[in-house]
């Protein structure tokens, strides 16, 4: 079940019985918190199946969508942090399994298995990483290009192929996608109109299917697809 993820890469049969053998199985209904910003990081996760969205609140009281996870990564990873806080929320996209290690496990694990520590701390860096990316993108990137980039790494995480495109497989509002990018309502409604109409993307209820992906790289890279 879980040996050929990539947090688990380098670990022998047995170790990954051992570990398994600590864990509990949860069943995360649609909507639900899996954990609470600035709550005690009690437990540590794995999502199996579903698709989790990561929300920061801020001392205003706006909510940011920091990242969506899929299926074979870990999260909760707050002792990985050096936090004994979550530093977000996690609210279950869909219908959701995952495995739950109580968080006191974690230096254990860590030192047990040198290979799963060192496997989550390269995820921790890639992580960060893709935060800056997005604090450059925020910066320097016109909404239409930040809109683009933020649609075609979500195909990538959870698409699905269907006879009218790439369907992003989870449900998705206009509303997320503002949050994600740091723009308004009313322009992603105008943007994902205006891609509709050229055939780049098909909308429906908390649905997004990409129907033209390079046109939508196009977009993400500053061109409008007419050179």
């Amino acid at each position: 079940m879980i040996a050929g993820l990539p947090v688990f890469q380098g670990l022998a049969a047995e170790d990954l019985d051992r570990i398994v053998g600590r864990a509990r199985s949860l069943r995360v209904p649609k909507g639900q918190s899996i954990f609470e910003q600035d709550a005690e990081a009690h437990s540590f996760f794995l999502l199996l199946d579903g698709h989790v969205r990561v929300v920061k609140s801020t001392p205003e009281g706006h909510e940011v969508i920091v990242r969506y996870i899929s299926p074979g990564e870990l999260m909760g990873i707050a002792h990985a942090l050096g936090r004994g806080t979550y530093p977000a929320s996690a609210i279950a996209v869909v219908d959701c399994v995952l495995l739950a290690w109580p968080g006191a496990l974690w230096n254990e694990f860590a030192a047990t298995f040198p290979a799963f520590g060192a496997n989550t701390y390269k995820a921790v860096g890639k992580r960060l990483q893709d935060a800056h990316a997005r604090v450059i993108e925020m910066a320097t990137e016109q909404v239409e290009q930040r809109v683009a980039r933020a649609l075609l790494k979500l195909m990538a995480q959870g698409g699905r192929q269907t006879e009218e495109g790439v369907l992003i497989d989870f449900p998705l509002s206009r509303q997320d996608i503002a949050e994600m990018t740091g723009t308004t309502l009313h322009t992603v409604s105008r943007l994902l109109a205006a891609w509709e109409d050229k055939g780049v993307v098909r909308g429906g209820r908390q649905k997004v299917t990409i129907a033209d992906a390079e046109r939508l790289r196009q977009a993400a890279e500053g061109h409008d697809g007419k050179e």
